[in-house]
């Protein structure tokens, strides 16, 4: 019995392999940007310790202010916006649609593209001056601006685009629908409950522990964006850096300009973000994420 056990553990251990292998990989890595952020370096020369320069030149970075306030203006806005489009999705195929598993497929097929380069430069099309998008309202006689290349409008179609891959999220909150028991409904519609009652009252604290899941996820996602803001730009961040995303404005100083000790302050600054507003999430799931037990 202890043998099989040994050989048991022996085989769990190798499995595992990989993911220690990949483990190292990123801790290396981890460690060496935490020392770079303190160090002037340009990836040619050997870095020299510059202490808290590179955070001090932070506070005075308009341009990195700019890319923050893109950043949140997009995370705060287009992540309400997907989940609840991938919430009302989710509840309309969980009332029995025929070939749920095809309008699955097809809702989810967007999660899984529009990180692509082709689909972003596809949306440029739709929304450029002479796309799909003005050639609609041209039957109406109106003639819409280059929405994508107009500094007004060109974040609200990466929002847009963002809200179109609610596919991810809304597979979950499937399955989370699933999960309810068709009970509690049907003893609050026996009650004379209406159908906004049976969502508020049951559906969504139920749900609640999804809707957190989804919620976090999709906060750490959006404040990594990056090919979006790029490839709808050309790299620039334009127009007028409406579309200057912190992870685009970070590899412009890292490898165009090779401020690579930069680079690194703005990507630990970015963890710092995020860790934040995870935190935030957790600490207030107390008050509105209920579980069964």
């Amino acid at each position: 019995m202890t043998v099989a056990v040994r050989r048991q553990d022996r085989a769990g251990y190798l499995f595992l392999l990989p993911w220690f292998g990949g483990t190292l990989f990123m801790i290396v890595p981890f460690f060496a940007s935490l020392y770079l952020a303190f160090t002037d370096y340009d990836l040619l020369t050997p870095p020299r310790w510059a202490g808290l320069a590179n955070f001090r030149t932070m506070l005075g970075d308009a341009t990195l202010h700019q890319s923050l306030r893109v950043t949140l203006i997009y995370t705060l806005v287009s992540v309400p916006l997907s989940l609840a489009v991938a919430l009302a999705v989710a509840m309309v195929l969980d009332r029995g649609v025929r070939g749920l598993a095809i309008y699955r497929s097809v809702y989810y097929l967007p999660s899984l593209l529009a990180g692509s380069v082709a689909i972003v430069m596809l949306w440029r099309y739709i929304f450029g001056y002479n796309g799909v998008v003005n050639g609609f309202l041209a039957w109406f006689g109106v003639q819409g601006p280059g929405w994508a290349s107009d500094p007004r409008y060109a974040l609200s179609t990466l929002i847009l685009l963002h809200v179109w891959t609610f596919g991810s999220p809304m597979v979950i909150f499937l399955a989370g629908l699933r999960q309810i028991p068709a009970m509690y409904h049907e003893a609050a519609a026996v009650d004379g409950a209406s159908s906004w009652r049976r969502f508020r009252s049951i559906t969504l604290p139920l749900l609640s522990p999804i809707i957190f899941f989804n919620l976090v996820q999709s906060l750490i996602a959006s404040f990594q964006t990056f090919t979006q803001g790029y490839v709808i730009s050309n790299g620039s961040g334009g127009p007028g850096q409406s579309t200057l995303f912190y992870n685009l404005y970070l590899y412009q100083k890292g490898f165009a300009e090779f401020d690579m000790g930069y680079a690194s302050s703005m990507a630990w600054l970015l963890l710092t973000v995020i860790a934040g507003f995870t935190a935030i999430n957790f600490l207030a799931a107390r008050w509105w994420v209920f579980y069964d037990n």
